[in-house]
């Protein structure tokens, strides 16, 4: 509940910097393309480099195919799989090209982005500039309200998780000391040394999914064959168990 809303003002926030800002638009446009594609970026590999960091900032910042978000997916109760997964899809559109687009513009519009900075500290200061001591006070508010939703989320995949594995007090107590200590390292630790290690855990769990992803994808395309058979008969599609006999669905039973 707390992460639409969040999510709602900040794409608020930035719609009013874009107005604005409107006279500047067109040359933070040009830069983004002369960015993209121009020739010195390409010879310096920069491109090759720009395109690694959006995919590994982009995938901590939506899970596509990362393994976590059907943790939460799962949770839904829904007549038929495709809807939830049509959700998820939408998901991801909302976070990379709406959110962290924002992000982009709200940094770009300040002309702060070779002043050094990096991160979260690099946002700070454009949303400084654009609205003064109202924008820090606002992104630390959402910085924390987003932080503070993705340690419960996390933590609520790991234990049940956990809980699959091994359903024993024991385990989900030493979990529970090991999340809080992980979490209390983080606290600590540079933002490199965290990006590093967040990247490779990413990496593993990416890696991990992706196999399980191409032995179930065959399930995948018949459950979106058979969602659009009954769209086409015009009725609500409801999912039957029985069509996947071969198949362990347990959570629909």
């Amino acid at each position: 509940m707390i992460v639409p809303f969040m999510a709602l003002g900040y794409i608020v926030l930035a719609l009013y910097i874009l107005v604005a800002n409107i006279t500047e638009i067109p040359a933070m446009l040009s830069l983004i393309v002369r960015s993209a594609f121009g020739w010195e970026q390409a010879a310096g590999g920069a491109v090759g480099i720009a395109v690694m960091q959006g995919v590994k900032r982009g995938l901590f910042s939506n899970e596509a195919g990362e393994g976590s978000a059907p943790n939460a997916a799962a949770t839904a109760t829904i007549p038929h799989p495709v809807y939830q997964g049509l959700l998820q899809s939408l998901g991801v559109f909302a976070d990379t090209l709406v959110i962290c687009t924002c992000t982009a513009f709200i940094i770009l519009l300040s002309g702060l982005y070779a002043d050094g900075s990096d991160g979260i500290i690099l946002t700070g200061h454009a949303m400084e500039h654009h609205l003064g001591s109202f924008g820090g006070w606002f992104l630390l508010a959402a910085i924390f309200l987003f932080a503070y939703s993705t340690i419960i989320a996390n933590y609520f995949y790991g234990e049940t998780n956990v809980r699959y594995i091994c359903d024993k007090p024991w385990a989900i107590t030493l979990f529970r000391c090991m999340s809080g200590v992980v979490v209390l390292m983080g606290g600590f630790m540079s933002l490199q040394q965290a990006w590093s290690i967040v990247d490779l855990a990413m990496a593993l769990m990416t890696i991990t999914n992706l196999i399980a992803v191409l032995l179930l994808s065959r399930y995948a395309f018949r459950l979106l064959k058979n969602f659009k058979e009954q769209r086409k008969q015009g009725k609500e599609p409801v999912f039957n168990p029985d069509l996947f006999p071969e198949a362990d669905l347990e959570g629909w039973k």
